[in-house]
């Protein structure tokens, strides 16, 4: 399994692309926020932002929800739009980590003791 700090560069990256190719301002992200306590802060707006989260002690489906309201915020996109905005960074999202999910870890074949002197068929 990644660390959660190669995640969440990673989920940054993928926003920021997302966020520039519809056109929109992709903000800076940082880990943790400076404010003691916080799970997210915004500082700044578009280009200027700064989306900082916490990582720590939290589920990760969190962190992501908190990147990605934090472009819309950011952006200050709103309404519809804001939905629209969403639904294509959590699609964005998806794929990437369908893409990297580790495989599916195949059961140990069983174990079949040789008889002296005869082979295993296969």
């Amino acid at each position: 399994m990644e660390s959660s700090a190669v995640r969440f560069a990673t989920t940054a990256r993928v926003l920021a692309n997302v966020t520039r190719s519809l056109g929109l301002a992709a903000p800076g992200f940082r880990s943790p926020p400076r404010i003691e306590g916080a799970d997210r802060t915004l500082l700044g707006s578009g280009s200027d932002a700064v989306v900082s989260v916490r990582l720590r002690d939290r589920p990760w489906p969190a962190v992501a929800a908190d990147m990605v309201e934090g472009v819309v915020v950011a952006n200050g996109v709103t309404g519809t739009a804001a939905g629209r905005l969403r639904a294509a960074l959590w699609v964005a999202l998806d794929e990437v980590s369908l893409a990297t999910a580790p495989a599916p870890a195949q059961p140990a074949a069983p174990v079949v003791p040789l008889r002296p002197g005869r082979r295993n068929a296969a």
